[in-house]
C-alpha cells in the first residue's frame, strides 16, 4: 500500500494484492483506493478501469498539473463511490 496523492478533497492509495492463485504466487493484482474527504466516501478500482485511471493521471503529470486540476480528474472517479468511509 503507497499513498499516491492527497489534497483537502482526495487521498488515492496504490494498493497491490497478493495473487488468488497458490500456483502462480508471483503475479499480482491490485488497483487505487479513492477517497472523497468531503463526501466521506470511498472507492476501489482495479482491472480495466484502474488502468484508466492510471493512463489519465499520466497524461496530466506530463503537463505539470496543479492541484487542482488532479482534484478535478479524480473526482470523475469520486462520483463512482457508494461505500460510506468508516473510522475504525
Amino acid at each position: 500500500m503507497q499513498m499516491l496523492y492527497n489534497s483537502d478533497s482526495f487521498v488515492v492509495v496504490a494498493i497491490e494484492l497478493p495473487a488468488e492463485d497458490a500456483a502462480a504466487p508471483a503475479l499480482h493484482r491490485g488497483g487505487y483506493e479513492i477517497v472523497d474527504k468531503s463526501a466521506r466516501k470511498e472507492i476501489f478500482i482495479e482491472g480495466a478501469l484502474a488502468e484508466q485511471f492510471r493512463a489519465g493521471v499520466d497524461a496530466l503529470a506530463d503537463s505539470d498539473p496543479t492541484p487542482e486540476a488532479l482534484d478535478a480528474y479524480i473526482a470523475g472517479y469520486s462520483g463512482l463511490a457508494q461505500q460510506p468511509m468508516r473510522v475504525h
